[in-house]
């Protein structure tokens, strides 16, 4: 009879256990939990090494996400001679994992397929304990290479021509048609988990919100559920609302962005200068509420800062009754031009089976028809309460990723209005006592990219021992780079505005 592989620990989203009620087992059991686990159809949400002193050595801890059930599954591994066999090859999902791990602690994992920098020319020997170099080494790699008649590379970036965060793209081209593209990043490193060691600390608050500056809300709204968790506050229902209108405001000017940005890209100048403005209208109503663009500053543990009033509670309707019309004209202007759509249709496709592979999130995997929304699986906070229907499309291409940020966007503003409407009444926040010592909590939120996954796991005084963030283009960079595969070259602006993902968020 065949071994059985070992159980791994349920969790639920924003809630927190001991460390010592973690599954913990070796690395064959782990093994056979993760390949148990991808089977069963569960995503991997964050892998991570884990360094709590001489005593326990280097462990890997391993979230997964059961959608269909909303819980996660947490694992804890303990590895030997800084080596582990990698899981790569049956979990093509861990890919990226694996080799942050390696870059961050020096420790192989064998068997790994493509074992090259994540961020930098590494392996960068860090650890959780010790600090960053004052100047690592970024963008140097080993880069694949085709040869043969007429095959030319193409370097684009990390400096580029126009107000954006540094990245490198290195094609591999026959003519026009892109063979393979790599993505090297890590030119906005921060070191942000690490600055939140032994926090949680005055700044980590501010830290949390500039992690991905257009997703303050998102990464905010992670950081203070860990928080809550570890200390046991209930959010009042009055603040929980506020937060989520904060949310969907930042989902609907990035969306309301990137619609205006893909006209633009295919030359369709009237629906790009509508979604400009409409970006910059969405922003204003999230300065409303606590006075930034971004709603920095609105979120405390325990729950908001500032209080929306019946006379703004008004502005806001009207505000967003005159945006759902005026973005409503300029998209269709968008669906009934031909010619822009036939830029869209069939350009940068990634299929389902690809997208389940890399484990894709939030509307670049919903284009792909896969289900997968923290609000609607994994609901925490005011989404407990009420449902936003996850936007689904199936061609996995331009248009999909288009055409999913248009339903998710009429979602977003009928959710607005309901939730307005019905504001409770009650207190805005709580205090949060000290963090329970020796304990995990995982919290899921669906920014407007996708999933955001922050893991805290304290010490025995309650303070941070490891601050794991995954943002959402740490799973979605590769779908972008296999999006290109067969491409025009011409059409990576294209591409990459569809998918528009996160350097800072990436690189932390």
């Amino acid at each position: 009879m065949a071994e059985k592989a070992p159980k791994l620990t349920r969790i639920w989203n924003g809630s927190a256990l001991p460390l010592d009620r973690v599954a913990r087992m070796n690395m064959d059991g782990f093994q056979m939990a993760v390949g148990e686990a991808i089977a069963r159809g569960w995503r991997v949400s964050t892998l991570f090494a884990l360094n709590r002193g001489e005593d326990t050595g280097l462990e890997l801890v391993a979230v997964f996400a059961d959608d269909a059930r909303a819980t996660l599954h947490v694992s804890i591994a303990a590895v030997e001679n800084n080596w582990f066999p990698s899981l790569t090859p049956a979990c093509p999902q861990l890919h990226m994992f694996e080799r942050e791990i390696y870059e961050q602690f020096g420790v192989v994992p064998g068997g790994h397929p493509w074992l090259k920098p994540v961020r930098y020319a590494g392996p960068f020997p860090g650890s959780a304990t010790r600090e960053i170099p004052d100047s690592p080494e970024i963008g140097r790699a080993e880069y694949f290479q085709v040869r043969g008649e007429e095959v030319h590379e193409v370097a684009v970036g990390p400096v580029h021509a126009g107000v954006i965060e540094p990245g490198h793209f290195r094609f591999q081209c026959h003519g026009e048609n892109v063979f393979h593209l790599e993505i090297m990043l890590g030119y906005q490193h921060r070191g942000v988990e690490e600055a939140a060691l032994g926090g949680p600390h005055k700044i980590t608050q501010r830290q949390m919100e500039t992690l991905a500056g257009d997703t303050s809300i998102g990464h905010g709204w992670a950081y203070c559920q860990n928080l809550e968790a570890l200390s046991g506050a209930q959010v009042p229902p009055r603040a929980l609302v506020l937060r989520g209108i904060a949310l969907e405001l930042e989902r609907l000017a990035n969306h309301a962005g990137d619609l205006g940005a893909l006209a633009g890209d295919v030359g369709y100048l009237p629906t790009m200068s509508y979604c400009g403005r409409l970006r910059g209208d969405f922003l204003n109503m999230s300065a409303a509420l606590c006075g930034n663009r971004f709603g920095r500053n609105l979120l405390v543990p325990g729950g908001v800062r500032f209080d929306c009033d019946v006379a703004t509670v008004k502005d806001l309707e009207d505000r967003l009754a005159t945006a759902e019309r005026e973005i409503t004209q300029a998209v269709n202007l968008l669906w009934n031009t031909p010619s822009a759509l036939g830029r869209f249709e069939h350009t940068g496709a990634v299929t389902r089976r690809q997208c389940v592979d890399l484990g894709m999130v939030g509307p670049a995997a919903r284009a792909c028809g896969v289900e997968v929304d923290v609000r609607c699986t994994h609901p925490t906070g005011i989404y407990q309460f009420t449902t936003i229907p996850a936007a689904i499309a199936h061609y996995g291409d331009v248009n999909s990723r288009a055409f999913v940020r248009w339903l998710e966007i009429q979602r977003s503003l009928l959710f607005l209005r309901e939730r307005l409407r019905t504001l409770p009444e009650g207190p805005l926040r709580v205090d949060c006592a000290p963090l329970a010592a020796n304990s995990l909590v995982v919290s899921l939120v669906e920014g407007w990219r996708g999933e955001i996954c922050h893991v805290a796991i304290t010490n025995v005084q309650g303070r941070f021992a490891r601050y794991k963030i995954t943002d959402p283009s740490f799973h979605n960079w590769m779908g972008l780079a296999l999006a290109l595969r067969g491409q025009q070259i011409s059409d990576f602006p294209l591409c990459n505005k569809s998918f528009n993902l996160s350097y800072c968020g990436f690189d932390l």
